[in-house]
């Protein structure tokens, strides 16, 4: 999902320096949603973590 937000910013900046202030701004809007989102579901899976004890899986 940060991939997703850090996508959608790349693409607001790459849209905003190219004139087209409609579309950065529309990619803006998502990416700042989905990085809050991602922000809301890394914190609550860490009190998760903290407060039954077990560690979470890793990715490999």
């Amino acid at each position: 999902m940060i991939r997703a937000a850090i996508t959608f910013f790349i693409i607001a900046i790459v849209a905003f320096l190219l004139g087209a202030n409609n579309i950065a701004g529309l990619s803006m809007e998502i990416g700042k949603i989905l990085l809050i989102v991602f922000l809301i579901l890394a914190g609550l899976s860490f009190l998760y973590g903290i407060l039954t004890g077990k560690n979470p899986k890793q990715l490999p």
